[in-house]
């Protein structure tokens, strides 16, 4: 078996010129001078506030990170600015380049899909009064509650394939009535695909995925070459269900540990609000559905 890594190289020089491209010299405190033909740092000045040689920074930016050591690293993520989703990502490609892909290992000790333990399932459907559900690291949407396959009748369909927020997203023109921030929507969507596709460069369903997205969808292409990345943790998120209309809901993500790349999102709505009105009314709604049962326990 051939263990060797494929090349990250575009994906670090892209990341990297990206970033420079996006801090202005006002930004990191430095004199802009005359006759500056673009917004963002020169290569010589990066190289100047992470305390390296401009041929070393020129190297890295070129894609040559494998060796890098963390303190590098660490001058380069604080010259550029990177906040801590680009600097968790700066490492992940320094590790690729490696050829040790952050939890690469862990993932290849667990089942492709936790959907199919039932005590999973039980804990989902144990939550009643919001919607939850499980996804990979490719968007699929893997498993849900109760009020998680209601909320998301619009793209679950008929259950025929796997379900992925981000073919919804980009491919489906339902999206768009599902999502009335889609833009907001769409560069989330991205940015924790790009986070996720340097931690774990291997993920050979998240390729083909990007490459299908890329060829059907102009907006998604420019979005993935930004190189913009992100995670999701908490918020508050708008959407129009077809059922009962607009619903605001605060959102947590939850990794699950014994599924490395697997994570459970929680959306809630606040006690007494409209929204809090809307997703009873959607109970309501879903407890007259059929329902798939749950896999049994093996």
């Amino acid at each position: 078996m051939d263990n060797k890594a494929p090349s990250n190289k575009a994906e670090v020089r892209e990341f990297l010129m990206s970033r420079r491209a996006k801090l202005t010299p006002e930004r990191a405190g430095i004199p802009a001078g005359l006759n500056r033909r673009v917004a963002g740092l020169r290569r010589s000045e990066v190289a100047l506030l992470a305390g390296v040689s401009v041929e070393y920074y020129a190297r890295l930016e070129r894609g040559a990170i494998g060796g890098a050591s963390a303190s590098v690293l660490d001058a380069v993520s604080q010259a550029l600015q990177l906040d801590d989703t680009e600097r968790a990502h700066l490492l992940d490609l320094a590790r690729a380049a490696d050829g040790v892909p952050a939890s690469a290992r862990n993932r290849r000790r667990t089942s492709k899909n936790p959907a199919t333990r039932a005590s999973l399932h039980w804990a989902l459907n144990s939550i009643t009064d919001g919607v939850a559900f499980v996804r990979n690291a490719h968007q699929d949407l893997l498993a849900t509650n109760e009020l998680g396959r209601a909320f998301y009748s619009p793209l679950i369909g008929d259950g025929g394939r796997t379900p992925n927020l981000a073919r919804f997203q980009f491919l489906d023109p339902a999206s768009r009535d599902f999502y009335p921030d889609w833009d907001l929507f769409a560069q989330m969507c991205v940015a924790i695909m790009r986070a996720e596709a340097g931690r774990d460069p291997h993920n050979r369903n998240l390729q083909d995925l990007v490459g299908e997205l890329s060829t059907c969808s102009e907006t998604f292409r420019t979005l993935w070459g930004s190189h913009d990345v992100r995670t999701h943790g908490s918020g508050t998120k708008r959407f129009n269900h077809p059922v009962v209309g607009e619903v605001i809901f605060a959102y947590e993500e939850l990794a699950i540990t014994n599924d490395p790349g697997h994570i459970l999102m929680l959306y809630t709505a606040e006690p007494g609000s409209p929204s809090h009105e809307r997703l009873r009314l959607l109970a309501s709604w879903a407890a007259e559905q059929p329902s798939p049962a749950a896999p049994a326990a093996s």
